[in-house]
């Protein structure tokens, strides 16, 4: 019957129900064991690879039982087709689902790692895998389509075509989501960094597919678009190891020489007296037109804008009351007037 005998369908029979009840008993035993053997670690690796052989579901291995038992026929030519192509969909839909189930665990231990500022690169990576995912399910596709005896350059040269029309009506927003996919790879900043680009300033409050969120310091949420900020320079504000500090001061004209050959020790030992601070220079600058000029330069050692105050305002404050210790007026804009009589 159909170009084969008795004797071949009851081979095939054969061999169809061994294979069906192989791949049954290996998933039943085996996936049994396992189970219990992962239940007894710690690890999360073994459980993952538990998911992904219980992934595999009985009409696969029986799709591929009936192909390996048709071989041992003789079948017309749209028969063999159809079923080589039912084997071929079933193996390479089993071979995504796979790959899937890799990302999605990946991505999983990535979003764990990450602490409450890493809400947005976990949802940047969420985006990255779907997006990945669908790919793969477009490839399989054509990979299907090819094995069929499609023609699939041509096809893919339609779509190639009807991409670049797509891309370029959506050239604004494309351009803001691969910029943010560079801000994920990049990383010039993260959530809760304090950052400067062109005239804007603020506290990064969310990183998003098209744009970022910062909290100004007026205390308003201000929307930037991504692409905006990787074409533009980007001062984060937070990664500052150590501050710079330079700051001039002016002394009256009628101060004494010894007095101002004092002034440099007196703000050096200020400074050396304070801890996380640097001393670097302190000279007479200049002769102003109400003052005598000194500049000073110190550095300190945080990072935090508000603790660079607080240490600033403290070596004020003990520069002035050293100052009113030792004598030394402060100057301010003054005139004087020289009147002769004839």
């Amino acid at each position: 019957m159909l170009g084969n005998e008795g004797l071949d369908y009851l081979n095939a029979l054969g061999v169809f129900l061994a294979l069906a009840l192989i791949f049954y008993l290996i998933q039943k035993i085996f996936l049994n064991k396992f189970k219990k053997r992962s239940e007894q670690t710690k690890t999360d690796f073994d459980d993952f690879l538990l998911r992904v052989f219980q992934n595999i579901k009985p009409p696969f291995y029986i799709i591929f039982s009936l192909y390996i038992a048709t071989k041992f026929l003789i079948l017309s030519d749209i028969a063999g087709k159809i079923i080589y192509g039912i084997f071929i969909i079933a193996v390479v839909a089993q071979v995504i689902l796979v790959v899937q189930k890799v990302i999605d665990f990946a991505v999983q231990k990535r979003a764990t790692s990450l602490d409450g500022e890493g809400k947005d690169e976990a949802s940047i990576m969420q985006l990255i895998s779907q997006i990945v995912k669908f790919a793969l399910w477009v490839f399989g596709a054509l990979l299907i389509l090819s094995n069929l005896g499609v023609n699939v350059t041509s096809l893919v040269a339609g779509f190639g075509i009807g991409g670049l029309a797509v891309a370029l009506a959506a050239q604004s927003l494309l351009g803001d989501v691969f910029a943010s996919f560079s801000i994920f790879i990049d990383k010039p900043f993260r959530v809760g960094d304090s950052i400067r680009t062109g005239e804007d300033s603020g506290r990064v409050q969310k990183i998003g597919v098209k744009t970022t969120r910062i909290k100004t310091l007026a205390g308003n949420e201000l929307s930037i678009p991504n692409k905006e900020l990787t074409d533009s320079r980007i001062h984060n504000l937070k990664r500052i190891g150590r501050r710079r500090n330079l700051f001039s001061f002016g002394v009256t004209y009628n101060t004494g020489s010894e007095k101002l050959k004092r002034i440099p020790e007196i703000i050096k030992d200020i400074v050396d007296g304070i801890e996380g601070i640097e001393f670097s220079r302190a000279h007479f600058k200049s002769f102003g037109a109400s003052s005598l000029d000194f500049e000073v330069v110190y550095f300190v050692d945080v990072s935090g804008y508000k603790k660079f105050m607080n240490i600033r305002q403290e070596v004020n404050l003990k520069i002035y009351d050293q100052f009113e210790k030792e004598g030394i007026e402060f100057a301010y804009p003054t005139q004087t007037l020289f009147l002769n009589k004839e």
